[in-house]
């Protein structure tokens, strides 16, 4: 009984360490990454791939075209999932929605583009001055980066989208990533529900309730173990 219990303790730790150093589970709140990551989509974000996980472990560079969870600079117990546009050194601008990329139009087939374009600063950034929405930081990096109408990426920094582009609070308005704050790559979507971002995380007899009477019909079946991928940019 006793080995019994001990196994038991050893299986306990080694999963609470893979869960805290190697991998962890994130819900998704919000739509700004739709339709690549949806809003009620359950991730597994891979903590060793940037080096956030055990050093022994093999990691790589942050690069462009990657989706990656991350530290929301202002707010650091906030993790927000977008895509890297700008590594540093780039040279980054929108124009009506269309990337340009150290000087070269560059295809995202992953935008979504839903509805009209509300904000022109948005769609052409950062050439445009921003009318309202963009914070302190933001404007210190309109400030310090841009140059000829181009946002260039200092170093140790990324720029950040998302890919409903219309409707991302990103990049554009509250500024650059550091690399400090990027913590893994989401790999897979496990499960997806479709509810109200209100009932996502939350633990109240009501959600609980909605989710018994409406797992079948509301979980997205065919997100089901549905692999998050980057998109090489550049």
């Amino acid at each position: 009984m006793v080995r019994q219990i001990r196994e038991w303790a050893v299986t306990l730790v080694l999963m609470l360490w893979a869960t805290s150093m190697v991998a962890q589970a994130f819900v998704v709140p919000t739509g700004s990454m739709e339709s690549t990551v949806m809003t009620g989509d359950h991730i597994v974000v891979d903590k060793v791939a940037y080096g956030s996980g055990p050093s022994l472990l093999p990691h790589q560079a942050v690069r462009r075209g990657d989706v990656v969870t991350f530290r929301y600079p202002l707010g650091i117990d906030k993790m927000f999932v977008k895509r890297v546009i700008g590594v540093p050194g780039d040279r980054v601008r929108l124009s009506e929605n269309r990337l340009y990329l150290n000087g070269r139009l560059t295809a995202e087939p992953y935008v979504q583009l839903a509805g009209p374009n509300l904000d022109p600063y948005a769609a052409n950034f950062p050439s445009l001055p921003p009318v309202a929405g963009i914070y302190p930081r933001g404007a210190a990096m309109l400030r310090d980066h841009v140059r000829d109408g181009e946002l260039v990426v200092p170093e140790g920094y990324y720029l950040c989208l998302g890919d409903n582009r219309q409707n991302s609070d990103d990049s554009r308005y509250w500024g650059l990533v550091p690399r400090e704050n990027i913590v893994g790559k989401p790999l897979l979507v496990w499960w997806s529900f479709d509810a109200p971002p209100e009932f996502l995380g939350e633990y109240s007899p009501r959600q609980v309730w909605n989710l018994v009477t409406t797992f079948v019909t509301k979980t997205r079946w065919e997100r089901t173990l549905h692999f998050i991928r980057a998109y090489p940019l550049g």
